[in-house]
């Protein structure tokens, strides 16, 4: 198959990338220094001609929902003219649990996405997972000031990345299946214990605190809104073994 990847540098796209290839799939990977602009739209329509299938698992970082719905609306929109023109018959994309029960922040753009996929032409699969573990590395090095680091109270259930792109290439492989089993980790977990048990596997030092986020946005990170439920699938793959081979 020939493959398209939106976002394929990113934190769950170099796996998705690396995973069709290892298969055999011919891989397009849409971004700015392949000449392909997905806000905008230029370059979309001559980099899918051939392709079977788009993988989508772009993003933006953004706590904004303006700017969240923004990006995602732009790019979903693009995405799906430029599959129409080219014939492809398979738009797949990756989401968050929870968010249409959190419709808040950068959630309120990808509950956006969906509604556009939903609304759209182009035959479709929609994956829903929950945060990577390397969520926990990345709000650590955003909300660090010296040796403090203010972390979210969150309930969180990471999964690995690499995993997540297993997934997406078993269904790009397969017809579209509009919305599938949410995916999420072996276990749930807490944030700021997360960043703790990370920050203790790569050595670093200082104090983690863990503050509770006001408003709806914040009640949805605290009350296991964005852990799946009993009827979801799961990784396999703990956090601490994702943090012991950082460490390595």
């Amino acid at each position: 198959m020939k493959l398209a990847v939106a976002g394929g540098t990113g934190t769950v796209g170099v796996h998705v990338v690396e995973v069709a290839r290892e298969r055999g799939h011919d891989v397009v990977v849409l971004s700015r220094s392949a000449g392909v602009d997905l806000v905008t739209g230029s370059g979309l329509s001559e980099a899918l001609s051939g392709v079977d299938a788009v993988v989508d698992v772009a993003s933006t970082q953004t706590i904004s929902a303006k700017e969240s719905t923004a990006f995602f609306s732009a790019v979903t929109r693009n995405l799906l003219t430029a599959e129409t023109e080219a014939g492809v018959g398979h738009h797949l994309a990756l989401s968050i649990v929870g968010i249409d029960q959190a419709p808040h922040a950068y959630y309120a753009g990808k509950v956006e996405q969906e509604k556009i996929i939903r609304a759209g032409t182009v035959p479709w699969t929609i994956l829903r997972a929950t945060q990577f573990h390397e969520f926990a590395a990345q709000i650590r090095s955003q909300t660090s000031f010296g040796p403090l680091t203010v972390i979210p109270r969150m309930l969180s259930q990471p999964i690995a990345a690499r995993e997540v792109a297993e997934r997406l290439i078993d269904l790009a492989e397969r017809p579209p299946a509009g919305r599938v089993a949410d995916l999420g980790g072996p276990h749930e977990e807490r944030m700021a214990e997360m960043v703790r048990r990370y920050a203790r596997a790569i050595g670093a030092r200082g104090l983690v605190l863990e503050v509770p986020i006001p408003g709806a946005y914040g009640r949805a990170m605290r009350n296991g809104t964005l852990v799946t439920t009993t009827d979801s699938d799961h990784g396999l793959q703990t956090f601490d073994q994702w943090s012991a081979a950082q460490a390595r």
